[in-house]
Order: structure tokens, then C-alpha cells, then sequence
């Protein structure tokens, strides 16, 4: 699609039911259907009036549902990286529209099912005869680097390490990657940073809803974390409604950053249940820089601490240091990972930090 003039689609022919030209418009229809990418073109209200089968593919939405629309209406609900809502303020549609220019923006939409979606959109005019814009058309694009995580997945499936409910890494995995972040610390001093997720009042939502309910806003809290991070990253589910993300090149205000952005992708996140209900999470997000002489279980200690202040304090935002994770830790933790620390624990000597 890139490079190609959209005067060469003849999009009049896609949006103006007509015997004389049913043919071709069928021709041109089945031309977008084909792309992977989503497209859709909107008139100067920003009336929906061509939906393709990408566009479906990426959100959830049938032509059926949206073509009539507005895009305006809040059924995507596009928003920023800061979680700042564009609809009605900052649409590059809009903005295209008016001056003309086309535009380029990475940006998150809200799938049917509620999960938050990162795409890169691309817009351009659409204008009549005369070069009045009468419309424009957008094309957009996953921009969650899907081979890669396709293909950590299906290592994952083969190593009995992906959790079942979430699709994310399990805690075994992010055991072992937390390791692996440690041995490169030690040996290289690359830094690296812990984000402890929890999800806020979530024992009243499995009270209120029912355990099924509970389960699917799992599924797209998950989904909603792992798009909010960079693929460098490690998000997987704790247990229970616990989440923690591994961040490898670290620095304290990219964690604030990143913190910052999982909160705002996961409160945009919402599940449909009975009628016209909605379930919208929350978070509480903790977070820690490693320090030079820490092992694992401190690292976790103070990410912990930051979650479980910034929870009683004002659920849903990023909290800031020191409590006791050694409760998780515990908490059905398997033998040999409790022998690991110790074993860490007593080999941080002197002649050891110095090999």
C-alpha cells in the first residue's frame, strides 16, 4: 500500500453502490480484503464508510458494525503512549482532514474483546476532482512485532513454560530469566529492573462476576501489559493476579516510563459482561532498579514494597519503594529456587564478586 495513490484504489467505487460499476468495486474490495494491514476510509464527518476484512482481523469489528459509524463514536477508542484519549483531541484523521497533510502515529485501540492493541496508523486525504478534500483514508498496522512473539510462545509451549490461561511466560520462566538478568549483571554490569503488577479489587470482581468473568479480565490484563512493553522485555504471570516484568538496559525514569504506560494501556482495558456491564481493571505497579551486592529475593523486596504503599495509598498507580516480598517468595515457592538464593547468597565473597 505504501507509495501507491490512492486515487488508484477509485474509492468512489467502494463506498457508491451501482450496477453499471458492481464489477469493479467487487475487483477493488477483494484487493483490500487481501492485505494483512486494516483499512478504512471516512468522509469529512468522519463517517465510517468502507471496513475491510484487515481492519476486522486487527479489532474484533465486522464491516456490519462499523460502517455507518463514526470513528468518533469511541468504539476504538484510540489513545497515545501516555493513555491520553485521541478521538476527540489529537486524531490524525481529523487533523488530515482539515489541513490535508498526511500523517504518520504509533498509537493503541481497543479491541472488541477489550485488550489494548498497538498499531502504527498511516493517513492520507482523500480529494474530489476540484482537490477538495471530501475524506481520508486510513491504513493501520499490528505493530506488536508478532513473529518473535509467536516464536517465544511456541518455545515456551515446547518447554512447558507459558502459562496456560494467560498465553505469557509462567513463573518458572520469569524464574530462570530473572537468573539469566542477574548472571549478566554480575558479569557485565548491565543493569536491569523489576515491575511487580496487582491487580486491584480483583476478589470482588470474582465475587460480583464469577470466576469466569475473573479469568477473561485476566486474559486481557495480560495481553493489555505485554503491547504496553518492548519486545527486549519479560512480562508473565506470577500467580494469581500477579504480574511481573523483567526490564533488561534499564534505567530508574524508563522504569517510571514504562510503569506510567502499563497503568494507563491497562485502565483503558475493559471486559463486556452481563447486558451492558463493563469491567474496567486496574493496577498497582511497583518497581526497582538493581543494585550492586542484591540478590533476587532483595530486588523483589523493594519492588514489592513500592507496590503494596502505592496500593493502600491510591490503588492503580506506581508506588515507589521498600516492604517485604518474601511472602511470594514463600508463597509456594519450589525448593529448588529457595536453594538457588541461598546458594547465591553464600557465593557473594569477595573473591567471588572479583571473578
Amino acid at each position: 500500500m505504501a507509495g501507491v495513490p490512492v486515487a488508484v484504489l477509485n474509492w468512489r467505487m467502494l463506498m457508491e453502490p451501482n450496477p453499471m460499476i458492481s464489477a469493479d468495486a467487487g475487483f477493488y474490495r477483494e484487493i483490500l480484503d487481501q492485505m494483512s494491514d486494516g483499512v478504512y476510509f471516512v468522509d469529512r464527518g468522519r463517517r465510517i464508510l468502507t471496513w475491510s476484512e484487515g481492519a476486522h482481523r486487527l479489532t474484533g469489528y465486522t464491516s456490519e458494525e462499523l460502517v455507518g459509524r463514526h470513528c468518533h463514536d469511541d468504539i476504538l477508542c484510540h489513545v497515545d503512549y501516555s493513555g491520553k484519549r485521541l478521538c476527540h483531541d489529537g486524531c490524525p484523521l481529523a487533523a488530515c482532514i482539515h489541513d490535508g497533510k498526511a500523517r504518520e502515529a504509533r498509537i493503541f485501540l481497543r479491541h472488541k474483546q477489550g485488550r489494548r492493541v498497538p498499531v502504527l496508523v498511516k493517513v492520507q486525504p482523500l480529494r474530489a476532482t476540484d482537490g477538495s478534500i471530501i475524506g481520508a483514508i486510513e491504513i493501520f498496522s499490528d505493530d506488536t512485532a508478532q513473529t518473535e512473539a509467536l516464536r517465544r510462545i511456541e518455545v515456551m509451549r515446547k518447554m512447558a513454560l507459558l502459562d496456560h490461561l494467560t498465553q505469557l511466560p509462567n513463573r518458572r520462566f520469569l524464574e530462570l530469566s530473572l537468573q539469566g538478568a542477574m548472571n549478566e549483571f554480575q558479569a557485565m554490569g548491565i543493569q536491569f529492573g523489576l515491575l511487580v503488577f496487582d491487580l486491584d479489587q480483583f476478589k470482588k470482581i470474582n465475587d460480583q462476576f464469577g470466576h469466569f468473568v475473573g479469568d477473561r479480565v485476566l486474559r486481557e490484563v495480560a495481553q493489555s501489559l505485554a503491547a504496553s512493553l518492548r519486545p527486549t522485555d519479560v512480562v508473565g504471570r506470577w500467580g494469581g493476579d500477579e504480574f511481573i516484568a523483567i526490564i533488561h538496559n534499564a534505567r530508574l525514569d524508563l522504569l517510571g516510563e514504562l510503569s506510567r504506560r502499563c497503568t494507563a494501556m491497562v485502565s483503558e482495558t475493559s471486559v463486556a459482561v452481563q447486558g451492558n456491564t463493563m469491567v474496567r481493571p486496574s493496577i498497582s505497579v511497583g518497581v526497582a532498579l538493581i543494585r550492586s551486592g542484591e540478590n533476587p529475593e532483595d530486588l523483589f523486596d523493594r519492588a514489592d514494597q513500592m507496590m503494596y504503599q502505592r496500593k493502600q495509598e491510591h490503588e492503580g498507580r506506581v508506588a515507589q519503594d521498600r516492604w517485604s516480598f518474601r511472602r511470594h517468595l514463600k508463597r509456594s515457592k519450589p525448593n529448588w529456587f529457595m536453594d538457588l538464593l541461598s546458594a547465591i547468597r553464600i557465593s557473594r565473597t569477595p573473591k567471588s564478586r572479583s571473578s
